[in-house]
């Protein structure tokens, strides 16, 4: 596997400056992405590959735009002027979780404009190394429902969610059957998690594609659940999973509860498209300026 960018993927001082005019014209002090991966390099590494590869849970071809080292990536949010951002990161099997939160509270500490992240998996000693994370100053979890391959109502998770609702602590979770349906995706098994733990604070990621309208019932239910715009209304998911145009109005209705995601830097196209993107659905600067920045700054109490 290569780890240079090809010149026609190669982000430019341009975009820099588009993306900077972008927030600016909004009356923003910057962005907050919620919804950006760092992880251990070996990791990052094998995701790459994944992408590379066109894995099953891909199946398309997905060149990574911003396919640099781990400061160059950072130095590229702070040039955008993201103020916030997160290191999602997710074990795909016992034993992975408590090793990737001790990397990410380092990591947390080294970048402080990085909301400190942590996750989990279903396996005994999840609730202690979740409370050990918390106690160091996790702010967000995230879980993968689909890499994963676990039910989010699984017992063992049972205290971890307990846990995170009783701090108020929001989770990301990849749990819309996109790219590709696993045993536990869908709107079936969050909502059933809902029921059973409703003080949990969600943020279902990618708008929850390609279940959108399920998952903003979810929403419409449950004050405590969000959705971030990840990869989202892109012309990258258009193509596959189109946002349905019927919906847009719901958009606007839950307008305090969605806020800006990217998946940066795994994305097959510029950071710029991904806010374009967002402009072209016609829900006006208000609507804008609360996604990319606002909503998050009160979710986290920025």
């Amino acid at each position: 596997m290569t780890t240079d960018v090809s010149p026609a993927q190669q982000p430019t001082a341009a975009e820099q400056e588009r993306v900077r005019r972008f927030w600016q014209e909004l009356g923003l002090p910057g962005l907050i992405d919620v919804h950006t991966h760092f992880m251990p390099d070996r990791v990052m590494r094998k995701v790459w590959a994944y992408f590379d590869a066109a894995g099953p849970l891909t199946a398309r071809p997905w060149p990574i735009t911003y396919r640099t080292g781990e400061d160059e990536r950072v130095a590229r949010l702070r040039a955008f002027g993201v103020r916030r951002f997160t290191a999602m990161l997710y074990p795909h099997k016992p034993g992975m979780a408590a090793w990737l939160n001790s990397w990410a509270a380092g990591f947390a500490a080294r970048h402080p404009d990085c909301l400190h992240t942590a996750t989990f998996f279903p396996e005994p000693g999840a609730a202690r190394y979740v409370r050990r994370a918390v106690e160091q100053g996790a702010r967000v979890f995230k879980a993968h429902l689909q890499v994963g391959g676990y039910d989010p109502n699984d017992p063992l998770l049972d205290p971890v969610w307990d846990h995170l609702a009783g701090q108020g602590i929001p989770v990301v979770v990849h749990c819309g059957s996109g790219p590709a349906p696993g045993a536990h995706t869908g709107p079936g098994p969050t909502a059933r998690l809902l029921r059973r733990h409703p003080g949990t604070r969600l943020v279902i990621a990618h708008m929850g594609l390609p279940e959108y309208s399920d998952f903003l019932d979810l929403a419409d239910r449950h004050p405590g659940v969000h959705l971030d715009t990840t990869m989202a209304f892109t012309d990258f998911t258009e193509d596959v999973a189109p946002f349905p145009r019927r919906e847009t109005a719901r958009l606007r209705e839950l307008g305090d509860r969605i806020l800006l995601g990217t998946d940066f830097p795994n994305i097959p196209y510029t950071y710029h498209h991904a806010l374009e993107s967002l402009a072209r659905l016609r829900l006006g600067d208000d609507w804008l300026r609360a996604v990319c920045h606002d909503n998050a700054a009160r979710l986290f109490g920025l």
